[in-house]
């Protein structure tokens, strides 16, 4: 028989950091911190940080010898400054698009009550930006 480890209530776990995989960590950092006005920050080992304003940091870890594996990263920003990422975006010859499988090219969602569109990073990434989280049932 095994001791029962105590249980841990669900809302003390949050999302620390994660690492984004990069060709070039400086390009890729700089391109998103820059589309979301954030700084890159000073590198951390191989890592290089953008702080985000909940707590969660991306680490941008260069792969040098293996392609890098694409995910998606959502980010939920201020109403306020989603015009100004879009913008930007467009201002740094980006397309964006208002669906993720993006076939809506220079278009934005306004799902949930909110806005949200969808990019891709220098390494193929899928970005999302969105002004509410989604509803869950």
């Amino acid at each position: 028989m095994t001791a029962q480890q105590p249980q841990v209530p669900v809302t003390t776990v949050q999302l620390n950091h994660t690492v984004v995989l990069a060709s070039d960590r400086q390009r890729s950092a700089e391109f998103l911190a820059g589309i979301l006005g954030l700084e890159v920050g000073a590198p951390f080992g191989p890592f290089l940080p953008i702080d985000l304003g909940n707590g969660v940091t991306l680490d941008f870890f260069e792969m040098r010898d293996q392609p890098v594996q694409i995910n998606h990263y959502a980010f939920l920003v201020p109403d306020d400054q989603f015009d100004a990422m879009i913008a930007r975006l467009e201002a740094a010859g980006v397309t964006y698009f208002a669906d993720p499988h993006h076939t809506e090219p220079g278009k934005v969602n306004d799902w949930f009550g909110g806005h949200g569109a969808y990019f891709t990073d220098p390494d193929g990434h899928n970005m999302e930006i969105l002004t509410r989280p989604y509803a869950r049932p």
